[in-house]
């Protein structure tokens, strides 16, 4: 089993993709991890917003393929505590004999052909996120996740 990342569009802030790279490092201890960063919808100016989400829609699908557990990271998913997120990941990693891909879309969301695939919707807050900054958030919570599991002293309550 993989965990894997997909997001729509490079992360071009270098400060955030060091951040990225360090706890992506660190999760090679624990789980396989593969982020797969799909292209930006060129010419998305000239198109509407619910065109470019159906573009990004194809990728993200073309990349999920087929028998995976598939969990967008939603603004109207479930939240839950560091705690929580690990016994999560915890029960997924051991019900399930699939990938485990996370997804984060472009800057409009979700295509409903997206929304349909997804098997379930986490959401880091009620607030909104740039889409390179919870790449990182999402990391150094999944690599928490798994300090957490090994009752390893990096988690504190």
């Amino acid at each position: 089993m993989k965990i894997k990342l997909i997001t729509v569009g490079k992360t071009s802030t270098p400060y955030i993709t060091e951040g990225i790279n360090v706890y992506v490092k660190r999760l090679e201890r624990y789980v396989p991890f593969e982020m797969i960063q799909l292209p930006d919808i060129k010419n998305a100016r000239s198109i509407t917003e619910d065109v470019q989400k159906q573009k990004e829609g194809e990728q993200i699908l073309a990349a999920i393929g087929n028998g995976n557990w598939v969990i967008l990271l939603d603004e109207r998913g479930k939240e839950f505590t560091s705690r929580q997120f690990a016994e999560y990941i915890d029960k997924k990693m051991v019900n399930l004999r699939t990938d485990i891909i996370f997804v984060v879309g472009g800057p409009y969301g979700f295509s409903d052909a997206v929304y349909s695939r997804a098997d379930d919707k986490i959401s880091f807050s009620k607030m909104t996120f740039s889409h390179e900054m919870i790449r990182l958030f999402f990391t150094e919570q999944l690599y928490r996740a798994f300090t957490i599991l090994r009752g390893e002293p990096y988690h504190h309550d």
